[in-house]
């Protein structure tokens, strides 16, 4: 049986400094992504990368790329290992993208990469749990939606519960 789901948010341009869009340097970048049904969800401050005009204090959209695919793989991925029965007890990830801009200012994602660093209580169980990041980029949904590579650079280690 195949399920849909709908997302929707508001993203609304803060960044009206009195001219509008009167010069590409006339207006700043900043926007508030808002959840539509959703009260009291946290405000997601963005802009444009900083070499764009961006704000760098603001999350800018190829961040937030790199952000879903990093967070759709670890969840996927403790899914599975609870599925396992392995018990992970801390999970990190530093993923980065490459986007290579065009002459006329377009560009285009050529990869990503994850990083997780995983702790789990079992250190008989590593090779299990390398195994199931393969898994968890199989199912991740962000992952089967892009059109670049995604790969996982995983390390496992085993520590205490």
């Amino acid at each position: 049986m195949s399920r849909t789901h709908r997302y929707e948010v508001e993203v609304t341009w803060t960044g009206n400094t009195g001219s509008g869009t009167s010069g590409y340097r006339d207006y700043a970048r900043e926007h508030d992504v808002t959840g539509v049904d959703t009260p009291g969800k946290p405000t997601l401050l963005g802009s444009a990368d900083p070499a764009f005009r961006g704000d760098s204090q603001r999350w800018n959209p190829e961040e937030l790329l790199v952000v879903s695919l990093s967070q759709c793989h670890m969840l996927w991925y403790l899914a599975l290992c609870a599925r396992e029965g392995i018990i992970v007890t801390a999970y990190t990830d530093r993923p980065a993208g490459t986007m290579s801009e065009n002459a006329e200012g377009s560009g285009v994602f050529t990869d990503v990469t994850l990083r997780p660093q995983v702790t789990i209580t079992d250190g008989e169980r590593v090779g299990e749990a390398t195994d199931l990041h393969h898994e968890a980029h199989r199912m991740c949904f962000i992952a089967n939606s892009v059109n670049f590579p995604v790969a996982a650079e995983p390390t496992i280690n085993a520590g205490p519960a």
